[in-house]
């Protein structure tokens, strides 16, 4: 399991089965930096666009919008942000767990725990 995390963090997310724009593609980890580092501006624009997706939520009730229109709007939000958790998850998988399953110990038995409850809470939500 090691040996699969580890190369996990060289791995490039593009060729994963993970649908995700340029901006997140190519990305490379240091020592010290979150997973999400490289990414760190990607993540904030997309954070961005699904705040404005939700702003237009608010005015389509404020306007009366008919509730089938108001509820495909909060799907594609929802997903947006699915795609957001799923893109900081695999980040932390690659970086954040590998990095401490390489060097052992009881951090990495905490940094798996951590992950695997991440990956519970987004199944469940």
């Amino acid at each position: 399991m090691a040996l699969q995390l580890a190369s996990a963090a060289q791995h490039d997310p593009s060729r994963s089965g993970r649908q995700i724009g340029p901006e997140f593609r190519g990305a490379r980890y240091g020592q010290g930096m979150h997973g999400y580092a490289q990414d760190k501006d990607a993540y904030l624009k997309r954070l961005r666009r699904i705040e404005g997706q939700v702003r237009g939520l608010q005015r389509m009730v404020e306007q009366d919008t008919y509730c089938i229109e108001v509820l495909t709007q909060i799907s594609a939000a929802t997903r947006a942000l699915q795609a957001v958790a799923v893109g900081l998850l695999e980040d932390h998988l690659g970086h954040c767990v590998a990095e401490a399953i390489e060097r052992g110990g009881p951090e990495a038995e905490t940094k798996v725990k951590e992950a695997a409850d991440a990956v519970a809470r987004l199944v469940r939500s």
